[in-house]
């Protein structure tokens, strides 16, 4: 007789200010090359965490640490509150959604079952199912295409969809690699504006972004990344400077207030162009 394993339980929901991750001297190497260096970074139910910085700093591989996808050289990475190795994977599941950045599926699935897929760790009724399918396909405004399938997609229609597949998870630590990378402007905002929603319910979020002004309007902390390291942490209106963003890009950057609301606007420092 085959016995079933029973489902794990659901974590209970997070206190604001909890650590849902947390990377403790964290180094990583992947092959012969050091990627992390010393890495110390918290991440706390109730706030948006954005990571930043040039190509090659590092921000998707600090990502896949505190998802507990690559393991850590030194140093340690925990979730919620235990090493990330100690938690099996469909206890996993149910503590951390991870959004990589390039979504692939190998048959033509429609996009609801592509949806559907995220609620593989629970076990709960198919109508509980559904109804958190159908509210993560209407907030990412993808219920259009429902039956379409997922490989006749654009670029932008796939990421809202993979977006979609981790919210129906409803686990309460996202890690969003790139999330706006293949969006249109009003696209970016509705996904930016759902994870600040996520973060105001109670959950940590966390999203590798390249837009400093994106970053600077939703984020309520940025870590910084350079060259493997954290070269600053806090909100956003603290460390955003000219100073430190030009040195971190080697490229001259201006950090100004938006005339009608006061948020930051972060620019290239240009000359006048022919």
């Amino acid at each position: 007789m085959k016995l079933l394993r029973p489902h794990p339980t659901p974590p209970p929901p997070p206190t604001p200010g909890d650590t849902l991750a947390e990377a403790q001297a964290l180094h990583l190497d992947l092959g012969p090359h050091r990627i992390l260096h010393g890495i110390t970074l918290p991440v706390r139910a109730g706030e948006l965490l954005a990571l930043v910085g040039p190509n090659g700093a590092g921000k998707s591989t600090l990502l896949a640490a505190l998802a507990a996808d690559l393991p850590a050289t030194e140093g340690a990475v925990h979730i919620h509150g235990r090493p990330a190795n100690e938690w099996t994977p469909p206890e996993l599941a149910l503590r951390r959604a991870v959004l990589p950045q390039a979504a692939t599926v190998s048959f033509p699935f429609p996009v609801e079952d592509v949806v559907r897929m995220g609620r593989a760790p629970h076990d709960t009724s198919p109508a509980q199912d559904e109804a958190m399918v159908h509210e993560a396909m209407a907030a990412t405004e993808v219920t259009a295409f429902a039956t379409r399938p997922f490989s006749a997609l654009s670029g932008g229609e796939r990421a809202r969809v993979a977006l979609a597949r981790v919210l129906a998870q409803q686990a309460p630590l996202l890690l969003l690699d790139e999330p706006t990378a293949a969006l249109d402007l009003k696209h970016q905002e509705l996904v930016l504006r759902i994870c600040r929603d996520r973060a105001r319910k109670g959950d940590a979020v966390v999203v590798v972004l390249h837009d400093l002004s994106l970053a600077a309007a939703y984020a309520h902390r940025v870590a910084v990344l350079h060259r493997g390291k954290v070269a600053a942490d806090g909100p956003p209106k603290e460390i955003f400077t000219d100073e430190l963003l030009s040195r971190v890009y080697d490229q001259p950057i201006e950090v100004l207030p938006h005339p009608t609301n006061g948020t930051l606007l972060v620019t290239p420092r240009r000359t006048t162009l022919p």
